[in-house]
């Protein structure tokens, strides 16, 4: 019995033996299929491809299609290069360089253009730039015909005719105040209506030249090298940004009206001192680098320059080819600093630069400053010296409502006295500005 107990557990071990020894290999070998199955699986997954760098190819990059009228040649460099070389007075073109080493986005063209598409439709109608103003030229050459215009004033408006408030109204007063002879234009949709003719009424009853019209801007901007730039926009191939597309216009439209038609532009937040008369072609300088005495920016609320002058061709083209509607600048004073930079001194570019005293004596950063009365004596007699100093050498001053429009004018301040001597309605008390 013992012996048959014992055979018995002797032939359960070698068959559990036996089976587990058919079995074991078909499992290993099934894990180690799955092992390398999934280091494989691994590679391709986390494994980088980075293509071989391209070859120089002799096919120049692509650029731009469009050839100005003027323009000196364009150096084209390889399409492997991400770099471009131009003639230093012409300002970088925006190119469709491809860049190889860069993965594209897995993003359909369809995706990408859907909501820009729409922002930009919004956009163009809120400023109805498609509109066509009837008779814009013949409105504007009758007007200087018939005024007899000593000189040209423009400004532009872009909010609505309600918000025309009591500062912009002292700067168009101002302007009157120190050029009564002149005649002033205001480009805007919106004053070019009845609650705008409402509003600018009291200057015509002064028997003050004034008008105000709805931009033309096919008409403005034709034959200048915006033109291309604005029928882009209008079909949505420009993207407009995040900065207001109604000020990167003013922008451009301040250049187009000048070139245009000659004479001064001035922002609704600059109040004139005196006559401009004597000043031909220039810009003023914001600032200057206090090593060098030389400008380190310029800034364009004022601008006096000829019909058809060669800086303001420069400055329209500047704009066309590099237009950026994400910084803040960038198509304003940023623009005419960095194409004054490279013409200036150059033959045919005959204009000057005024120092910041002329049209900026006091920066933004400061020009709350301007808007307080004296606390005590040393304040007192700062306010008065720099009085003096804007009387005797400036011929405006830039209020910068960007940084100043909640501050109150206070009696006794530097600007409640220049307001004082500018003002034309005067009944009206300057403390609500």
């Amino acid at each position: 019995m013992f012996q048959m107990t014992k055979f018995h557990h002797y032939f359960q071990s070698t068959k559990i033996s036996a089976f587990g020894f058919g079995f074991l290999p078909s499992t290993s070998f099934l894990a180690l299929f799955l092992l390398v199955l999934l280091a494989c699986n691994g590679f391709f997954v986390f494994t980088i491809n980075l293509p071989a760098p391209a070859k120089s190819s002799p096919e120049p990059a692509n650029f731009l299609p469009e050839h100005f009228p003027g323009d000196k040649t364009v150096k084209k460099l390889q399409s492997s290069s991400v770099y471009y070389a131009v003639k230093e007075e012409n300002p970088p073109s925006v190119s469709k360089i491809h860049l190889s080493l860069l993965p594209k986005p897995n993003v359909s063209m369809a995706a990408r253009l859907k909501q820009p598409r729409w922002s930009h439709k919004q956009k163009v109608r809120a400023l109805h730039l498609g509109a066509k103003t009837k008779g814009f030229s013949s409105k504007i050459k009758g007007f200087f015909q018939n005024s007899k215009c000593k000189s040209r004033f423009f400004m532009t408006w872009i909010s609505s005719s309600h918000s025309l408030g009591d500062r912009e109204l002292l700067a168009i007063e101002s302007v009157f105040k120190s050029h009564p002879k002149a005649c002033l234009v205001m480009v805007s949709n919106t004053l070019d209506s009845k609650l705008g003719n409402v509003v600018l009424k009291p200057f015509s009853d002064k028997g003050f030249k004034l008008i105000a019209v709805t931009p033309d801007f096919d008409f403005i901007l034709k034959n200048t090298h915006a033109e291309s730039w604005f029928n882009r926009l209008k079909k949505g191939n420009v993207d407009p940004g995040d900065v207001s597309l109604g000020q990167n216009l003013s922008n451009l439209l301040r250049l187009a009206l000048l070139y245009k038609y000659g004479g001064v532009y001035i922002d609704t937040d600059v109040i004139i001192l005196k006559s401009f008369n004597h000043l031909r072609n220039v810009i003023g300088a914001q600032s200057i680098n206090a090593e060098t005495k030389s400008w380190s920016r310029l800034n364009n609320a004022v601008l006096i320059f000829d019909k058809q002058h060669p800086l303001l061709f420069k400055l329209i083209q500047e704009f066309a080819l590099t237009f950026d509607g994400n910084k803040w600048g960038h198509n304003g004073p940023y623009l005419v600093s960095r194409v004054v930079a490279r013409v200036i001194g150059r033959p045919g570019f005959n204009f000057t630069v005024m120092p910041p005293s002329t049209f900026y004596p006091v920066d933004w950063s400061r020009i709350r400053t301007l808007f307080r009365r004296p606390n005590d004596q040393i304040h007192s007699d700062w306010l008065h010296r720099k009085l003096e100093e804007i009387q005797g050498q400036s011929y405006a001053v830039h209020l910068w409502n960007r940084h100043s429009r909640e501050v109150r004018v206070q009696e006794g301040s530097i600007v409640h006295h220049i307001l004082s001597h500018c003002c034309i309605f005067c009944n009206s008390s300057t403390s609500s500005l």
